[in-house]
């Protein structure tokens, strides 16, 4: 039989889907269900089947005290991070977005540490607080300031490696805004000059409104990053000392492969997705009013 023209088109748009569609399953929709499923059994012993629990391994995890400083330690790095992160990605784009001599040099600055791979700024930042030769320690020492333990402090741990990651992440969410800037009509301005708008006001009332579809965009991407931290703390912390740095995905890691004990991992990974599918509904239910899209 054969196929019209729009079964056709229907034909080949699924067909593009496809390898898309496949990957996700594979790698996201399979390995989310089987989590779950993990969380709701415990494995048996010397062979014995899996035992179904239900909600109990839920209920031993909310009395966990450990979880709970984890957690509060994640909820701390996301409050520090993702806001200094954005503001200084949308400082460094209207910066660099302007008539500036030498901006091609700047915004290569600005986006070199997005490039470096994490392992590699992770021992670079290890370089600037090590106790003795660190270079912050060194800095502060030449002002006459007694040194500090960045690192072993857990007064100031997570703080410390809070600053890597704004570092990290604020160049890479400043090209996001940067595209957005360069893409806004430049009548806006030359009317905006011709009224006689002062800059802050064009930049709140016009600007900033513009920019929203990209502040949502930068905002769920910097949630997620803020909760899949791993790899820099296993090279500066370990989650320590006594667990002031320790995040939530890095418990997961602790829990799966430190202690062997899945079915905990399982546990808290279904927590943290179940957390951040909210905080995402939340983000685009309350912002969409005021995003102004072109």
């Amino acid at each position: 039989m054969m196929l019209s023209a729009h079964h056709k088109l229907q034909l080949y748009g699924a067909l593009l889907l496809l390898p898309a569609a496949l990957l996700l399953t594979t790698f996201a929709y399979i390995p989310t269900v089987t989590t779950l499923i993990s969380s709701l059994f415990l494995p048996g012993f010397r062979g014995a089947p899996a035992e179904f629990v239900g909600l109990e391994n839920y209920q031993v995890l909310f009395i966990d005290p450990t979880f709970w400083k984890v957690a509060r330690n994640n909820l701390l790095y996301a409050l520090g991070t993702i806001p200094t992160s954005i503001a200084l990605a949308l400082g460094m784009a209207l910066f660099v977005n302007a008539r500036l001599p030498g901006r091609g040099l700047v915004r290569m600055a600005y986006f070199t540490p997005t490039i470096l791979p994490m392992i590699a700024a992770a021992n670079i930042w290890m370089f600037f607080y090590a106790p003795q030769i660190g270079l912050f320690n060194k800095l502060l020492g030449a002002l006459g300031f007694s040194g500090v333990n960045w690192l072993g402090d857990p007064a100031v741990a997570l703080g410390s490696v809070m600053a890597m990651s704004v570092w990290k992440e604020a160049g890479f969410f400043m090209i996001f805004y940067l595209a957005a800037l360069q893409g806004m009509p430049p009548e806006l301005k030359e009317a905006s000059d011709l009224e006689g708008t002062s800059r802050w006001s064009f930049f709140w009332r016009v600007t900033f409104p513009l920019l929203m579809p990209t502040t949502l965009f930068v905002l769920i991407n910097a949630l997620i990053n803020a909760v899949r931290v791993v790899d820099h703390l296993f090279i500066l912390t370990k989650g320590g000392p006594n667990n002031a740095t320790n995040l939530l995905l890095y418990y997961v890691y602790e829990n799966s492969f430190a202690f062997f004990d899945r079915t905990t991992a399982a546990t808290i990974t279904v927590v943290i997705l179940l957390t951040l599918a909210i905080i995402a509904t939340l983000k685009f239910t309350l912002l969409d009013r005021r995003t102004h899209y072109q």
